[in-house]
């Protein structure tokens, strides 16, 4: 059977896209739609969340996709915000460390193939004494392959979300909790973009790997295939607000330290864990708890400051750690992350030298290389950036 045509030819589409390519650039800009190489929109509106900086932050992903059969290569990112200022802007060296072919990391590039698509994991950072853009605009430039021509297109406009985030209490007590792979330009959370059921989510966009150190700086001492060599093991944990338990579990064993797990079933990956709603669409994660230690279950009712657990190192861990995030459903990998601030705490320093020092530290108990705050910053409502070193007060 001969279908009968009701609107424009797709090929007569892609010969009016080569056509507009070589076109000379028009006097004014056109009026109507414009044919572009490329399409790009945000996965998912950016929440803007007070750092342990005192600036506004916007961690979020745009995908761009390269619809022609020619090879684009991306030059430069300005993200402008309503009134068309430049908050932010990537160039082409900066997009090749951001862009990844599929949202995978280890696949960054700052190019696509015919018909390839890639993310931008985007980290915008808003002056404390600046206003909070309403909405966001990507102005993005490159060259096209198939037109033998650089473009420049502003795409993928969104919102940014103002709404203050939940304030919540300490998970941990104590001093010397050293916030790992957090916000907002650490790999392993930042870009964990899983695809599930057919779309894309970033559970872990402001998830913190909670370690502790000791008065040496160092995370373990002793036999690191022992999880009581660990300065966090066995540190109790606290729920960060009134809620209700959603989920939880609390029969796997503790991994051995040194390296993650193999084959590890994607419900295992938590470990024994416990997701609480504090407030409708707000849920929170506490992860790789000790076996026989969570104490709530589906339908408790726990309130803030009440003991849920204990550290372990179950599910997909190296190491004792307490991992905690805020999402906007009631799974850990099948949602949004959200982020959040805490009440009151003491920032007494951090490590300068980046997310491959604690990672020495560690792999080998050695001391993390640490620049201290003398006196210590006194913190309220907001997020401790990344491997600050925390002291909580309850």
């Amino acid at each position: 059977m001969r279908m009968r045509s009701s609107g424009t030819h797709p090929g007569w589409v892609f010969a009016v896209l080569g056509l507009a390519w070589l076109a000379p650039a028009a006097a004014q800009e056109p009026a109507g739609p414009r044919l572009t190489p490329i399409v790009a929109y945000v996965l998912s509106a950016p929440h803007a969340v007070r750092g342990s900086d005192g600036a506004q932050h916007l961690v979020y992903e745009l995908q761009i996709e390269n619809i022609t059969d020619g090879r684009i290569a991306l030059k430069r990112l300005v993200v402008r915000d309503a009134g068309g200022a430049a908050v932010g802007q990537l160039d082409t060296q900066e997009l090749g460390t951001r862009f990844s072919l599929g949202g995978r990391r280890g696949s960054e590039t700052s190019a696509l193939d015919s018909s390839q698509f890639g993310v931008v994991f985007l980290h915008v950072t808003i002056p404390k004494t600046a206003p909070l853009p309403s909405s966001l605009t990507h102005l993005i430039e490159g060259y096209s392959e198939k037109a033998h021509r650089d473009f420049s297109f502003p795409l993928a406009p969104t919102k940014v979300v103002s709404t203050e985030p939940l304030v919540l209490g300490a998970p941990l007590h104590g001093k010397g909790y050293v916030a790992a792979d957090g916000c907002c330009d650490s790999m392993r959370h930042v870009r964990a973009l899983l695809a599930l059921d057919g779309l894309f989510y970033l559970g872990q966009r402001f998830a913190i790997d909670w370690e502790k150190i000791d008065s040496d700086a160092r995370i373990y001492k002793g036999d690191a295939k022992s999880t009581g060599s660990y300065r966090i093991y066995g540190e109790p944990v606290f729920a960060v607000a009134d809620g209700t338990v959603v989920a939880s579990r609390n029969d796997l064993d503790d991994q051995v330290p040194g390296k993650l797990p193999e084959g590890l079933a994607l419900d295992e990956v938590d470990g024994n864990f416990a997701i609480i709603e504090l407030r409708p669409g707000i849920y929170a994660l506490y992860a790789h708890m000790r076996k026989g230690s969570v104490t709530v279950n589906a339908g408790a009712h726990v309130h803030r400051g009440e003991q849920i657990g204990n550290v372990g190192n179950t599910g997909n861990t190296q190491a004792p750690h307490l991992h905690f995030q805020l999402m906007d459903a009631p799974s850990a990998l099948a949602a949004n992350g959200l982020p959040y601030v805490f009440e009151e705490y003491q920032v007494t320093g951090i490590d300068p030298a980046g997310t491959a020092d604690f990672d020495r530290a560690e792999a080998t108990g050695e001391r993390m290389t640490l620049r201290p705050y003398k006196p210590p910053m006194e913190e309220k409502a907001s997020l401790p950036l990344d491997l600050s070193v925390v002291t909580w007060s309850k």
